[in-house]
Parts: structure tokens; sequence; C-alpha cells
């Protein structure tokens, strides 16, 4: 575990005898080594044989984790992996063929096959270029790989390599271009006899090209002109290759100071350009190898592409022109067989989502499925605009494509007919679905879901046209199930709300007990009788149900005070029933708790884990309904909990910290206090990616930014108001604060302070760093709540 939780701890312990009130949590339980909570594992895979299972842990209380491993047939032993080992280890990842026999991959950019039967290891190819992306071909008897930018294929029977794409970079140069100067030839001549290592890099590089060469015949050859090749995809009959040419300029580039380098110099580290400062168009292309034509696919032909988004009705006085919208394409998916793709398309404004049939005769693509959202698409397998991500692929009987869409308002697993446009949700419900994947036998589906609560996470076996779920998992909380290569058994990373992290065995069998693997909490760690949550749902002023987490002191300890926890992120849930990615702030909940303070931890219009209409809850107003989800949130404590109106505190960080900042300016009758902690104070000032999809771009939507902003309403802090900030945070600038901290100077506000952190980004590291920064967290909560 992180060492600062220590001296975390450590802080709180100290800070709590000052409040009038003691904790069980005492300086000689946690002051000791940094891993005093324990060791739990993480990044768990299985041997390819599905006999071992391995994840990174630390037992013995090393500097970082290392490999171990668990051999199902004696689970009670907990083995240290050798690097011998590890080398040895054949990656689950590799793609296999069709009876699943053997397997490939790559290992230092050489090419690998490993036969499961005869659990033999064996090099296919040891060029001097990388080989990336190998797969097996529709036959299984040849290999498709890529290499320096283009595709080749190679043969298993013969050996032979084809290459069957010709990308170059540039533009085709003419002859006088290509011829170099006398000086040039000696300067590389002389070069190359002083200099041996260079002069056989060079051979070598020569041989590798010659062979290439070798095995190609002088064909098509595409230049980039300039362009970025992205998404290079072979059919698997080997007739066709996908690719895509980006052109992208970010714009104005901005830095940030770092005043304590090593170097004793201020450096400027580089960092992200601002909203709207993104130039990004994408081509689509088809070619076809045996014709040796490109085909460019033309979007325009896209039901609704020149829709113009609803928000500009609020600009009557604009001329907005219908035009048409740009395309970010996904990689093209290729049927098994290699006769049918598609290919997903998302608009750069991120309101539109098509799934195109293409016609690979012809080069030209027909809309299968369209999704708009006036807001913004995103949810579990929805993917990104720009980073894609999507759930989706072809069904073996190369007629059916699945994917995931939010059409009901939830986000499900969906089967369409490409020939006749027949659809079906094959999760129909109020609940996510997450992670889908396809059995080996090609007979039913696994995959992930929040049916049973959205703060519980189980694992599913379902028919692959649908029908009856199976539950395959039963322990409440999260269940991140790793499924054996053999399907047969589950290693399952299961967690509580006070429970970390620990690894389970399971048949992957209904009704069938898990056993455990892992118990790595520390005795110090499990002594404390960490709560559990309760998990609420209030009412807010639109009559929506909000959920929460609840924190609520004895009451023979209980002060009337309360506070108020804004998770960041934004699109993150964390009143779940599973271990928090918070678990400094949970733990600070205990102790505060434990001082009489009741705590609530909100899921605000905005997070994660409650569908469509719950994560645009904030479309075009941020510090709007997840604002008045806090506000209600403290009603709701007021009302049925005793909380004193004048005894309220707030505190976030990122975008907690920014709800603090809207909370302090413009809610001041309800909350006394707030510390707001790596805050977004104008979000003109952030990036392009999150904020554009939340509130368009500043230059086309000003209102949705100048409503949104916690520098337009600075004027309104009346209570005390804590800033804490790292100084090299290149997510959220320290720029953000240091506009605010003048805007806050000009208008003569006094109840305020920034405490800035000199070697710290975005997520803190330094065990003094969030030492001081919770000490006054806790000050300014006590000082100004409790008046001690």
């Amino acid at each position: 575990m992180p060492r600062f939780l220590n001296a975390l701890i450590f802080l709180l312990i100290s800070t709590a005898i000052t409040s009038g009130q003691t904790s069980d949590l005492s300086v000689e339980k946690i002051m000791q080594d940094t891993d005093w909570m324990g060791t739990f594992p993480s990044s768990v895979k299985w041997g390819i044989h599905s006999e071992n299972i391995y994840f990174d842990y630390n037992p013995g209380k090393n500097p970082s984790d290392s490999l171990y491993r668990i051999n199902i047939k004696n689970p009670g032993k907990i083995l240290s992996v050798s690097a011998a080992e590890k080398s040895e280890i054949i990656p689950t990842t590799g793609d296999f063929n069709r009876s699943r026999s053997k397997t490939i991959f790559t290992e230092n950019g050489d090419l690998f096959i490993y036969d499961l039967k005869a659990k033999e290891k064996r090099e296919l190819l040891d060029l001097s270029i990388s080989i990336q992306d190998p797969k097996f071909m529709a036959d299984d008897k040849r290999i498709s790989f890529q290499a320096q930018r283009n595709a080749f294929i190679y043969d298993l029977e013969n050996g032979s390599i084809k290459q069957i794409t010709h990308f170059k970079k540039g533009s085709e140069k003419k002859k006088n271009d290509q011829e170099s100067s006398d000086k040039e030839e000696w300067l590389e001549s002389e070069n190359l006899n002083l200099l041996e290592v260079v002069n056989q890099r060079k051979e070598e590089k020569e041989s590798s090209d010659a062979y290439l060469k070798s095995t190609k015949e002088e064909d098509f050859v595409f230049y980039l002109q300039g362009k970025e090749l992205r998404n290079l995809e072979v059919s698997p009959n080997g007739n066709f290759a996908g690719f895509s040419l980006i052109e992208r300029k970010s714009g104005k580039e901005t830095v940030v100071p770092n005043y304590v380098d090593e170097s004793g110099y201020t450096v400027d580290l580089p960092a992200r350009s601002k909203v709207g400062d993104m130039e990004y168009t994408a081509e689509l292309a088809l070619y076809d190898l045996k014709k040796d034509t490109v085909y460019m696919i033309d979007f325009s032909g896209l039901p609704g592409i020149k829709d113009l988004p609803d928000y500009t009705t609020d600009y009557p006085d604009n001329e907005w022109e219908k035009e048409e919208r740009e395309i970010i394409p996904s990689k093209i998916y290729f049927s098994d067989n290699g006769e049918k793709a598609v290919v997903n398309l998302r608009s750069t404004d991120n309101k539109d989502r098509w799934i195109a049939a293409i016609d690979l005769q012809k080069g030209e693509i027909r809309s299968i499925e369209r999704q708009r959202d006036e807001a913004w698409l995103a949810g579990p397998g929805i993917g990104y605009t720009y980073y894609g991500n999507a759930t989706m692929g072809w069904l073996p009987d190369n007629n059916h494509i699945y994917f995931q869409s939010e059409e009901t308002g939830y986000s499900h697993l969906y089967v369409l007919n490409v020939e006749t446009g027949e659809k079906k949700d094959l999760t129909p419900g109020d609940f996510e679905v997450f992670d889908p994947i396809i059995s080996n036998d090609n007979k039913h589906w696994f995959f992930t879901s929040s049916e049973v609560h959205p703060g519980e996470r189980h694992f599913y076996r379902m028919p692959l046209m649908g029908g009856k779920t199976e539950k395959l998992t039963s322990m409440t909380g999260k269940n991140e199930v790793s499924l054996s290569p053999d399907e047969k058994y589950m290693a399952i990373t299961y967690s509580y709300m006070n429970k970390p992290e620990e690894l389970y065995l399971k048949k992957t069998k209904v009704g069938a007990k898990p056993q455990q693997l892992t118990n790595g909490q520390s005795e110090v760690f499990s002594a404390y009788d960490w709560r559990e949550p309760e998990l609420i749902r209030f009412e807010a002023r639109d009559g929506a149900m909000v959920p929460a987490r609840l924190y609520v002191p004895d009451e023979n300890v209980k002060n009337d005070a309360a506070v108020v926890f804004v998770h960041g992120a934004g699109y993150l849930q964390n009143a779940h029933k599973w271990w928090s990615s918070y678990f400094r702030e949970y733990m600070f909940h205990n102790l505060l708790t434990d001082l009489g303070y009741t705590v609530i931890d909100i899921d605000y219009r905005g997070s994660a884990g409650y569908g469509r209409d719950w994560r645009t809850g904030i479309y075009r107003h941020m510090g709007g309904k997840d604002l008045t989800d806090q506000v209600d949130g403290v009603k709701y404590l007021i009302e049925n909990h005793n909380i004193d109106p004048e005894k309220v505190g707030i505190y976030g960080g990122s975008y907690g910290g920014f709800i603090t900042l809207m909370a302090m300016f413009t809610e001041a009758e309800t909350f006394e206090a707030g510390a707001a902690l790596r805050s977004v104070t104008d979000w003109a000032h952030y990036n392009h990616g999150y904020t554009s999809n939340i509130l368009n771009e500043p230059s086309k939507d000003p209102i949705a930014y100048r409503r949104s902003s916690p520098i337009y309403f600075a004027e309104g802090l009346e209570g005390d108001l804590l800033i804490a900030h790292g100084m090299v945070d290149t997510n959220v600038h320290f720029q953000d604060v240091v506009r605010l901290a003048q805007r806050l100077i000009e208008l003569g506000k006094e109840d305020w302070e920034m405490a800035v952190f000199p070697v710290e980004g975005h997520g803190f590291v330094e065990p003094s760093s969030w030492t001081d920064e919770y000490r006054r967290i806790l000050e300014l909560f006590n000082e100004n709540l409790l008046e001690e």
C-alpha cells in the first residue's frame, strides 16, 4: 500500500486529541512500516494451462510488489515467482487458433507460437524490426502481423513472408529529389568506414530490408502525406485491409513550471492544450488487396450528419450553418470469414454514434445503427470518441454483430443482423453491463453487471442469443473475475466496503463455494473496527432519489456537526459496497465519525453506475444538479439526523474541489467551511476530451462555461475556505487556483487561505504533503464547525 498512509493516520490521530474526543486509531497501532495495512493482490491473471493464478503481492514488505502465484491444486501455498520462471510464462493474451490448441504472441518484438498439447514454445520470426499484433487468419495456416507500419502474412507451412500493404511516409518523390549529392555520399562513406558498429547496424538493416523486399512484388505504394496511420487491420481471409489516416492539431500547448527540479533550475513541464484548442480530422480507408486499390470511405450519407445540437437555440443571433460534422472512425471489424465488415463511427462533438456496414466490393458504407444523445455519448462499453475501447465484434455465424448501447437509458449488450437490421437487447433492465466476452465454445456470454444492486458487481453466464442468465458469483460487494483459459475456474478479486481486496477461487458453476486464497490484512489494521457505512437514498428537490454513503457516530460522541465529502473524477461511483479507491478518505471518515461528526458521501448527478440520465444530468451546467444534490443531502441530515444547520462543512478533490468551490460561493447559507483540493476553477482552462463533452466548446457555448465555473461566483464567499493544490499538477493546472486567488484578492475576501505543495501533482505522493493537507482540513472543520 502507498507509504503515505502511515503518516496520514498518524496526523489524524494526533489532531484528534485536540477535538475533545478520542479514537481507537492510536499512534501505536499505525506508526509502523509503510505497509501497515497489509498486502493485497492486484493484476490477477492465469497461466496458459489454467493451473496457476499469478498476481502482484508484497508479503515481504519490500519497496514494491512482486509477482506471486498459487497453484489451484495446492491453494494454501503462495509462492514467489523467480525472474527465470517469469520469463517462461506464456501470455494468455495472445491469439488462439480455432481449436485453441495453439496461441501466437510476441516477445521483445519476435514472433512465437505455443502448442498447448505438447507444451512447446517455438520462435517463428526474429527480424531486426519489431513484430506487432499477430493473428491467426481464417484458415489457421497463416498469420497476419504488423511491422514498420505495414501488414505482412506469414505462412506456417512453408515459412514464407509476404508484405501486403505498402505505406510510406511523406509524398511520392521525384527522381531528382532522391539523388544525394557527392558530398553527402562521401560523408556517409567516411562515417561508415570509421565507425564499425554503425556500419554493422546499417548492414543488418539492409539485410533485413532486402529479405522483406524479396518476399514481395512491386505493388501499389500508398503515401501518408504527413498523416498518422492508425487502426491497420487485415481481414481474416487476407483479401482486405482497413486503416485510418489522422491529422491532429492540439492548439497552443501549455506549460507547468517545476520550481523544485533536481537541477536547481525552474524547468517547464509540457502539458495539455485547453478545451476548444483541438483540431482533429480522420479518414477511413479500405484497401482491396486483390485489386491493389484503396477506397476512401465517404461519410456524407450518414443520417443526421448535419444535425445541429439543441443548445444552438440558446443563441438565436448566431448564424448556425448545417454542415457535415467531423467523424472519428474505429478500426474496421471484419467478420471471422473475412467476407463482411462494419465500423463504429463517432462525431467529434460526441453526440452521435453510427454503426455502418461496409460494402467490401465498392468501398461504401450503409448505416445500420444510430445512437444520438443531445448531451454526450458514454457509459460502459460505449467507448470514447478519440480513444475507442468500445465493445464490438462479430458472432460466430458471420451475420450478427454485437455492441453496447444506452438506448434504454442503461448500457446493455445488443446483437444486430447486418443484413436484416433486426436488433435485440440481450440484457434488458435498469442496470448496466460490463466487459462481455464470448465463451470458448461460442455458445455463451460471460459478463459482469450491476443487476443485483447499483453498488454490487457480479459475474454472469448467458446463452449467446440471450435467455436465462446464471449468476456465477455470490459474495456481496465487488467480484472482479478473471476467468481461467479453460473457463472451468474463476479467480475472483473480491472486496467489501470495509474489507480491502482478497483473492478467491471458485468453480464456474452456480452454487459452487468460493475459496479464499489470500488474507493480507495486518493485525494492526484488522484490529480496528472499520465501519460499514450505511447505503441510503434521499429525495432531491426534483424528486430524484440520490444514493449516498452515510457514517453515523455513536450518540455519546455525536457533536451535531456534519461533513459532506464530494468524490472526484466526475464520472465515478463511490456509494457502493466494495473497497473504495478513496480508501484514504474512507479512513478519514472513520476518524471523523469517531470524533462525533456525521459524514455523507454522495453519488451526485454526473456519477457513474446509475445510467445515462444520471450521468448527463450535469450537461451544460456543472454546479447545477450535482451541487443541489449536496445541498439536499445536508437537508436530509438536518431533518433525519439532527444536524445543526450552522455546523456543516464540505470537502473534495479535483471535481470534488470544484463542487466545494461552487458550494462555498453559491450556497453560503448551507456550508460554514470548505476545503477545495486540486480544484478546477474555470472550465475554459481544462482539457478538451472531458470538458467539451459536458459543456461543448467555450467559443460555441459560453453560457455553459460561465454558469459552470467557480471563478465567476467568487464574490459569494462568506464561510472559511481552504484551497490546496500541487504546483506540478499537469492535469488541473496550478494556474487555476492562482487566477482564483487573484480574483479573491481583488474582491477583498478575507476568510480564505491557500496551501501549495511544490513537489506534488494531481495525486499526492509524499507523506509530508498528505500530512500537511489533512491537518489543515481537520483544523478547518474543528475550528469552524466546533469552534475549537
